[in-house]
């Protein structure tokens, strides 16, 4: 799952991008996000993964499902994830850096898509404007580039 935060007044709006420091998208800008451990519910794990890699906190039941990606990784079927998207409501504390990500808000006109998973746009640029959707993302045979994408709006 990833968590999606955003700040500041229409027109100067600005996301939070982590610069993944290492592992599975390692030099890349993301969302803070990860895996859900034995137990958690995803809003549980989106809050802990978000703690974790960013110093900030946020209520699970503040954490609103927008979004369901499924990426297939053809060439490497284990790398295949099913994400849930949540936009955090209030969170606190300040972002801080971490073993895994470094986070920084960037702003939402202008994304540092050159540094991002080719996939990412598609799906970032709508859930920033308040769509909401689920998309499937298939990966070409070298893991990085976007062989297919669908996506079918939420409502």
């Amino acid at each position: 799952m990833l968590c999606l935060l955003q700040r500041g007044p229409a027109g100067r709006r600005e996301v939070l991008l982590g610069h993944k420091l290492r592992g599975f998208g390692h030099g890349k800008f993301v969302l803070p996000g990860g895996k859900v451990e034995p137990g958690e519910g995803a809003a549980q794990a989106a809050a802990r993964e978000l703690a974790e890699e960013t110093g900030l906190t946020a209520d699970p039941s503040s954490l609103h499902e927008i979004a369901v990606i499924r990426f297939t990784f053809p060439a490497s079927p284990a790398s295949d994830m099913h994400c849930t998207v949540f936009r955090a409501g209030t969170v606190t504390g300040t972002p801080r850096r971490t073993a895994e990500l470094s986070p920084a808000w960037h702003p939402v006109d202008r994304l540092p898509l050159a540094q991002m998973w080719e996939d990412s746009p598609r799906w970032l640029v709508p859930l920033l404007h308040g769509s909401e959707l689920d998309a499937e993302v298939v990966l070409a045979e070298d893991n990085l580039s976007v062989a297919s994408y669908r996506a079918t709006p939420r409502h």
